[in-house]
């Protein structure tokens, strides 16, 4: 039934916006979903696979949309200047050097996940798009995060990077291949691997979340793109409406998660999200175990 499946959109916009900037892996939770909630929005099971792969990377365009309506001030590199002319006053834009040089900085750290994603997509999902790999990364990000912030209070010194707008390239580069690991190994989390890296190289809390926040933009972006060219726009009208639903609450639900989650580490540290992961990596290996996993792919 259609307004069936447009429930199920809501609920999996619902987790996408959530888990997507929260550093507890937004594949987990989706794995642990798509296993008891089954999503077919009107397609044969022939049909399903490209349909539920193509949705789930999509929706996440909301979450993208998010941070860009949040962010905009600090990402859009053109703002409008009023200045006066004769009798009355007119519009110019102007350059704002400094974000145009974070930009470079952002693109600098996508490019190995770009390159691999690009060479190794199919690849890397045959091999590692399975329950197993997702519980172990979601178990091991967890013990990296304990780890690092024992670490973080043990230096008991300001961090070297308090803010995205003193990213150098030697630090974008490092942040980008901590990201690139994430999009090899699902379960990793992509905001928990760049703000682990980010926190290890000396970047405040605050400052590794949002650059995190930012380097979503070309990587989301470019993986739509690539599901686009991919899979194709074939879909059926309940399809549709289950995409832009998805989109649509996964836009409104992250700009609740990305605004909570800067207020929160402003207080306190990533712990309870590493206790959290351990927990979650444990309940999809019960699961896996006892069979509740059909396939091996996601």
């Amino acid at each position: 039934m259609a307004w069936l499946d447009v429930l199920k959109s809501v609920l999996y916009g619902i987790v996408e916006g959530v888990t997507e900037w929260l550093p507890v892996s937004s594949t987990g939770h989706l794995l642990i979903l798509e296993r008891f909630v089954p999503f077919r929005a009107g397609a044969d099971a022939a049909g399903n696979a490209d349909f539920f792969s193509f949705f789930l990377v999509v929706i996440q365009l909301g979450a993208v949309l998010a941070v860009v309506v949040t962010f905009w001030n600090q990402l859009w590199p053109f703002p409008r200047k009023r200045r006066q002319m004769g009798g009355g006053r007119s519009l110019s834009f102007g350059v704002d050097r400094e974000i145009l040089r974070l930009w470079v900085m952002i693109l600098v750290a996508c490019v190995p996940a770009a390159i691999v994603g690009v060479l190794f997509d199919r690849k890397i999902e045959e091999l590692f798009y399975n329950p197993w790999t997702v519980a172990l990364m979601l178990f091991l990000v967890g013990l990296a995060f304990l780890v690092v912030e024992y670490l973080v209070r043990q230096r008991r010194r300001q961090p070297a990077i308090r803010t995205v707008a003193e990213i150098d390239w030697k630090t974008a580069v490092l942040i980008g291949l901590f990201q690139l690991i994430a999009a090899v190994l699902p379960g990793t989390s992509r905001s928990g691997a760049t703000i682990v890296g980010g926190l290890l190289i000396g970047m405040s809390r605050p400052a590794a979340a949002t650059f995190t926040f930012f380097l979503a933009v070309p990587v989301m972006a470019g993986a739509s793109l690539l599901k686009i060219l991919k899979i194709g726009l074939h879909f059926n009208t309940i399809q549709w409406l289950s995409i832009f639903t998805g989109m649509g609450v996964a836009y409104l639900v992250s700009t609740l998660i990305i605004r909570f989650l800067l207020d929160y580490i402003r207080r306190h540290d990533f712990r309870v999200f590493a206790f959290y992961r351990i927990l979650l990596a444990l309940l999809i290996l019960g699961l896996a175990l006892s069979g509740a996993f059909k396939t091996a792919a996601l």
